[in-house]
């Protein structure tokens, strides 16, 4: 039990990660009732993003100097698909019936990845990502990887971003009634088109943060990368409280704990050696997910309507 301090930072970074891209699903559920089952997939583009940026810098550029560069690339690419996505994909759709987009989604999420397959060289295979330099860094009892550096950073700071706008800006206040109201919030005179284009834009601007700090933290992207990821992300978002921003952050570090915990212990269960840490890790995640569903279907957190976005 010596290392139960390790692995609960372990989890608590590993949920981080989950709870950025979880703020995606639940923004766009919580202003147009949409699963957008294709988050995954942009929360891979913006990996790959981040690594084009990398290639294309001058031999020699120190991370420092590159990954504010890369960070932009990856929100760049990152949002302009998701809002491309809104646009063509799911705005055609918005009043018709409600299996329409999700199946949308579905097909979305398959011809991204697929795409990004065919047209990105050599993506087939993984491509690393830099390391950051220096480290391992050591508090006390536990130690913090180089990889994670930029998590520990990212992942309060954009919190702390995305309370202030929803909370404090017009924009934010305009997606509060959207979600509350999106009939009423056209009487008072929001443009209800512009609100949900931002929510599917910041929604894309958090995946590709967590796809960032996912690359530095493994070292490597791939274009598998964002089903498994996207789905345990969207498992945070309903642990949470699907349409709660806060809700989602907290599921994701829910989520990331237990993920972590039944990777260090579950081999000393009798009986379990044969299943692998990681196997069983991963399908924990989603008996984490009905367990919560049958004693607390709202979610850890409800669904606070002022505050979905």
């Amino acid at each position: 039990m010596n290392e139960l301090p390790q692995q609960l930072v372990n989890g608590l970074l590993l949920g981080s990660m989950y709870g950025l891209v979880a703020i995606g699903y639940t923004m766009v559920y919580g202003i147009v009732q949409l699963i957008n089952f294709a988050h995954g997939e942009i929360f891979m583009i913006g990996g790959f993003g981040a690594l084009s940026v990398w290639l294309l810098l001058p031999g020699g550029t120190t991370l420092w100097i590159a990954l504010p560069l890369m960070l932009i690339g990856a929100v760049l690419v990152a949002v302009l698909v998701a809002v491309g996505a809104e646009f063509f994909a799911y705005r055609p759709l918005r009043g018709g019936p409600r299996l329409a987009p999700l199946i949308t989604a579905i097909g979305l999420s398959l011809a991204l990845q697929q795409a990004v397959w065919a047209w990105y060289p050599e993506a087939k295979s993984s491509r690393t990502f830099p390391e950051i330099p220096g480290g391992p860094f050591h508090l006390g009892p536990i130690t913090i990887q180089t990889g994670d550096v930029f998590l520990l950073i990212a992942a309060p700071v954009s919190m702390v971003i995305l309370g202030y706008f929803v909370m404090r800006t017009r924009t934010g206040r305009g997606m509060q009634a959207t979600a509350q109201d999106p009939d009423t919030a056209k009487l008072m005179g929001i443009n209800t088109d512009r609100i949900i284009v931002v929510a599917f834009a910041l929604g894309a601007a958090f995946a590709a943060i967590g796809a960032v700090a996912y690359g530095l933290k493994y070292g490597e992207v791939q274009f598998r990368m964002g089903f498994l990821l996207g789905l345990k992300a969207f498992t945070a978002a309903v642990l949470g409280g699907i349409g709660n921003i806060y809700g989602a952050m907290i599921g994701g570090l829910v989520l990331g704990v237990a993920e972590t915990l039944a990777s260090a212990y579950v081999n000393h269960i009798p009986g379990m050696e044969q299943l692998g840490g990681q196997s069983w890790a991963n399908a924990w995640a989603f008996v984490l997910l009905i367990l919560v569903l049958l004693f607390r279907p709202q979610g850890l957190l409800g669904e606070r309507v002022a505050d979905r976005a």
